[in-house]
C-alpha cells in the first residue's frame, strides 16, 4: 500500500512549524495518526513530536563552525540539505522504522531550496520511489496581503516551486487570525486572486515609478492568464478551516482511497421474550 506525505514548505517565517504542530493536535483529536519529520538543521524549538530528525544526521554548526568550509547560515544550510541528499539512506532507515502511513515534513524556509537547486526535487523523486504520494503544502503569511506588490512576488514564488517541485500542491495563506477586521472582510478576493484589479486599485491609492507599475502589472497579467496560483484560508482559530484543509489535501493525494474498509460486526440478536404467550396487560 501506498505511503502520504505532506512536505510543509514555503519563506521563513510563513509559520511551517507551527503548521504541523496543529495540524498534528487536530488529527490527534480526530483520532487520526500521523508523524511528523523534522527536515530543518537550523530549528531549535519544536511545539510537537519529531519522529526524526536531521540535526541527528547533521546540524547547521557543523557546517558553518568547519574551518575548511567557512560557511555563512544561508551556505551551511545548502551544505546540510544536500548532505542528506547525499544520505537518502539514513532517512529511508527513519522512514522505515515509523509505522504509520501520513507523515509531515517541516521543511527549512530558504526559498532557493525550492526554486532553483535541485536537493528538493530529488528529495521528492526519493520519497516517490519508496512509494510515497507527496504534495506540496506551500504557506504564505497573510502579511503578504497589506501590499499588492508583495502579493504578486509571494505567488510567483509559489508558482515558480509548484513548477520546480511537479507534485500535487496546495497555497495557504496563514496567520488569518492576525489579521484585523477590516482585513479579513477582503480576504477572498486574495483567495482567488485577479491580481491586475488588485494593484490597479493600489497603484491608483499610492505614487509608484513607471518601470515598478509595468513589471508587476506584466508578472500579474502572467498569474491571471495561466490562472495557476489560489490560495486556501487557515485561521488556527477556526477549527473547521484545518478540517477543511486537511480534506482538501486528502483528495488532492488520494488518501484513504486504498484503506481497507472495515468490517461491520454482526448485529446483537435481541434475546427472545421467555413467555411467547405475548404481552400481558394486568388486565381482566
Amino acid at each position: 500500500m501506498p505511503r502520504y506525505a505532506q512536505l510543509v514548505i514555503g519563506p521563513a517565517g510563513s509559520g511551517k512549524s507551527t503548521y504541523c504542530s496543529k495540524l498534528a493536535e487536530h488529527c490527534e483529536n480526530i483520532r487520526r495518526s500521523v508523524q511528523v519529520v523534522n527536515l530543518d538543521p537550523a530549528a531549535e524549538y519544536f511545539n510537537y513530536t519529531v519522529q526524526a530528525d536531521i540535526r541527528d544526521l547533521i546540524q547547521i554548526d557543523d557546517a558553518m563552525e568547519d574551518t575548511s568550509l567557512n560557511f555563512g547560515p544561508n551556505g551551511g544550510l545548502v551544505f546540510c540539505m544536500e548532505y542528506l541528499a547525499n544520505n537518502f539512506d539514513w532517512l529511508h532507515e527513519q522512514l522505515e522504522e515509523q509505522e504509520d502511513d501520513y507523515i509531515l515534513f517541516d521543511c527549512p524556509g530558504q526559498i532557493e531550496l525550492y526554486t532553483h537547486i535541485p536537493v528538493m526535487k530529488q528529495l521528492v523523486e526519493k520519497l516517490q520511489s519508496w512509494d510515497f504520494r507527496v504534495c506540496a503544502v506551500f504557506l504564505l503569511d497573510a502579511q503578504f496581503l497589506v501590499d499588492a506588490a508583495k502579493f504578486v512576488s509571494g505567488s510567483l514564488t509559489a508558482l515558480s516551486t509548484m513548477v520546480n517541485l511537479e507534485i500535487p500542491h496546495v497555497n495557504v495563506l496563514t496567520k488569518i487570525d492576525l489579521l484585523s477586521k477590516s482585513a479579513k472582510k477582503h480576504i477572498d478576493r486574495y483567495l482567488e486572486p485577479e491580481l491586475s484589479t488588485l494593484l490597479l486599485e493600489e497603484f491608483q491609492e499610492q505614487e509608484f515609478g513607471a518601470k515598478f507599475h509595468s513589471l508587476n502589472k506584466a508578472m500579474a497579467q502572467l498569474l491571471d492568464d495561466f490562472s495557476l496560483v489560489h490560495f486556501l484560508p487557515l485561521d488556527y482559530s477556526e477549527e473547521e478551516d484545518i478540517n477543511d484543509l486537511l480534506i482538501h489535501i486528502d483528495m488532492t493525494i488520494q488518501y484513504g482511497e486504498d484503506l481497507e474498509p472495515k468490517e461491520m460486526k454482526d448485529p446483537i440478536e435481541p434475546e427472545e421474550n421467555a413467555d411467547s404467550g405475548g404481552f400481558d396487560s394486568g388486565l381482566d
